[in-house]
């Protein structure tokens, strides 16, 4: 069956367009309440962002669960990742977070968590979509849901991110800028780093409802980069409005990102326990990123772009480590979903206890020159069979002559068509992708 209105992370859109209103949230809340409901009462944990509609989309979710029969947890702000996790040790049927990650903030969306803190089954998906064709009812009074708020859910997450790293780790000498994006991850990352002992200068901690993401965060980071360079800090870490994903700045104001951090991860791995079963890529993750594991013999394959990709196939090979190079990084070997400050802290482990700094562990990966172009297209299905638009990518291929690779992707959370390009030589990369782009926009736009 095909889905309606999930996508690969959830549903999520303009607010006020589309499945992105008040009315649907309502009703998605009441159908997600009768489907977690039918093996008696269930209770069901909300979080969200920080961006304006959040309180709004909440309320709706909240009330339509309620009228299904279901009991429900308010978190409040809180990053994605932290939500996962409380569902899990809350025993709750599911957790539900309001939130468009890295997008602005007139964007938002609903994803969701299953008991086990993973992301929901296919199947489980399709049920909530069928019950949202039914009509919408309410529950006998006597058998409406109750709502409670976790006041110290910020203080437990808190806690489990120090869990993950060894008693008696600290970061004391460490100085490093940490940037929460105006996001969930304001109140709690600084709090983390510093209860370890870091010295933390804290940017785009300050939200407003309107300024997530803007100009700040894992993927706008260059203030973050100007304040590493400005404060002399060792590094310094910005996170996304939901705080599952994370880039890194090394002392010298150079951007490290996903990729770089999981082969860090890797090669920790291998120098405390002497090994790393493999590791879990997507169609994006840099050949350089592949080739250097190759050296270090640690076994790598791709997923399709996505964290639900990456973590089937991270299950399917019995490997505990896997991300993107947009800095989704799953660390299984602690938890169940990606999260950016448990990625941060396996990183700053492995720059302290080494002693190395950040820059000298990245030294053994060489990037691959990459350029992506998102094209907006109207139908991203008229990229298919378009014999144009194989043709330039035929001819890309032919002249990157075995030294690099060709991609085009639809995004499965925006209007675009994400075209790759990666060779050896960054020149002749960046003018076959805008090639490339030009007839994906004359062919699909």
């Amino acid at each position: 069956m095909t889905r309606k209105y999930f996508g690969t992370d959830g549903i999520r859109g303009l607010v006020g367009t589309g499945a992105i209103t008040p009315e649907f949230v309502l009703k998605l809340g009441w159908a997600v309440g009768k489907v977690f409901a039918r093996k008696g009462r269930c209770k069901i944990i909300i979080g969200k962002d920080t961006r304006i509609s959040g309180y709004m989309f909440e309320s709706a979710l909240e009330a339509g669960l309620v009228a299904a029969g279901a009991d429900v947890c308010m978190l409040g702000p809180m990053p994605t990742p932290a939500v996962a996790y409380l569902t899990r040790t809350f025993h709750a049927q599911a957790g539900i977070v309001i939130s468009a990650s890295h997008n602005p903030y007139h964007d938002n969306g609903i994803k969701f968590f299953s008991a086990e803190g993973t992301k929901l089954p296919d199947e489980v998906e399709l049920e909530i979509e069928r019950q949202l064709d039914e009509p919408m009812t309410t529950v006998d009074s006597a058998k409406l849901g109750k709502v409670t708020r976790i006041n110290d859910a910020a203080g437990r997450y808190i806690e489990f991110c120090k869990s993950t790293v060894p008693s008696g780790f600290s970061l004391q000498g460490l100085k490093m800028v940490v940037d929460c994006a105006h996001g969930a991850t304001y109140q709690v990352a600084p709090a983390v780093f510093e209860e370890l002992g870091a010295e933390v200068i804290i940017i785009a901690d300050k939200p407003n409802g309107l300024n997530i993401n803007e100009q700040v965060g894992s993927t706008k980071p260059q203030a973050l980069q100007q304040r590493v360079l400005m404060e002399k800090a060792d590094l310094g870490v910005a996170f996304d409005g939901d705080g599952d994903r994370l880039v890194f700045v090394d002392r010298n104001g150079r951007l490290i990102d996903g990729d770089e951090l999981l082969f860090v991860i890797v090669q920790d791995a291998i120098r405390t326990t002497g090994a790393c079963a493999g590791v879990v890529g997507t169609l994006m993750s840099n050949l350089g990123f592949e080739l250097a594991l190759q050296k270090l013999q640690v076994p790598f394959a791709r997923a399709k772009v996505g964290d639900r990709y990456v973590n089937e196939l991270m299950q399917a090979e019995g490997w505990s480590l896997g991300g993107e190079n947009s800095g989704h990084i799953i660390c299984a070997d602690v938890t169940t979903t990606g999260d950016g400050l448990v990625a941060a802290l396996k990183v700053l482990f492995a720059v302290v206890d080494s002693g190395m700094p950040l820059h000298d562990l990245v030294a053994g990966m060489s990037k691959f020159p990459q350029v992506m172009i998102n094209v907006g297209v109207s139908d991203s299905s008229k990229l298919s069979n378009n014999s144009v638009i194989d043709q330039a990518v035929s001819t890309a291929e032919a002249t990157l002559d075995g030294r690099g690779r060709v991609l085009l992707r639809p995004s499965g959370t925006e209007p675009v068509v994400r075209v790759m390009v990666e060779g050896e030589d960054g020149e002749l990369v960046g003018r076959l992708a805008k090639d490339i782009a030009a007839v994906v926009e004359a062919q699909v736009a």
